[in-house]
Formats: C-alpha cells, structure tokens, sequence
C-alpha cells in the first residue's frame, strides 16, 4: 500500500514537496511515479524515477519538478520537488509503482496553487 504525503495550497511561485512510501519494492526493478488529475483532464504522467536512476518528466514541469528516490530496507520513498508552481499545475497528485508485473496506486493528495 502506498502512502503518498505533501499536498497543500501555495501561492503562484511557491513550493511543494509530495512523498511516497512503496514498502516491498526495493529489491526487484521498479518505476515509481507522480501522476496528476484535474476534473477536466485524464490522468497524466507528471515525473518518474526507475531503480536503475533513470527518470522522466512532463515536458510541462521539466525543470521546476525534481523526483527522486531512497531505498532502504527494501522500501522506496520517493519525493518530488515542485519549484516555481503555476496555477496550472493544481491537480490531485497519484503516487504509483510498478514493479514485477503489478501495480499500485496510493490516495491522492491535492495541491492547489493560487493566490
């Protein structure tokens, strides 16, 4: 079960930092992700980070969103970095992992960006 912390409201320009907690991952080969979802809009890869460091972002976020990982006992914690937030990027944040053919998604976290 993940476990996905860090939502909240923030003023355009400001900064947010959401964690994920994937317990049991840390061993196999894993992409652990952010997505995001507004009522408008289908669900959409923000940024994600793969056991071997590799990562990937929404062309949207790329150098304002920062993801990166620690394992440690076997558990992944994953945070992302949101710098220079816009109005745009107000979403219901997902935490997601995938690892050995399963997937899993933690609750959602709202970030709200307004002023």
């Amino acid at each position: 079960q993940l476990q996905a912390s860090g939502g909240g409201l923030v003023q355009p320009g400001g900064s947010l930092r959401l964690s994920c907690v994937a317990p049991g991952i840390g061993r196999n080969f894993y992409t652990i992700a952010w997505y995001r979802q507004t009522p408008r809009a289908t669900r959409e890869s923000v940024a994600a980070l793969t056991s071997r460091g590799n990562t990937n972002y929404l062309s949207s976020v790329e150098g304002r969103f920062t993801i990166s990982g620690d394992n440690t006992n076997n558990t992944v914690t994953a945070t992302l970095q949101m710098t220079n937030l816009k109005p745009e990027d107000t979403a219901v944040y997902y935490c997601n992992a995938y690892t050995g053919g399963r997937n899993s998604w933690g609750k959602g976290t709202l970030v709200t960006v307004s002023s």
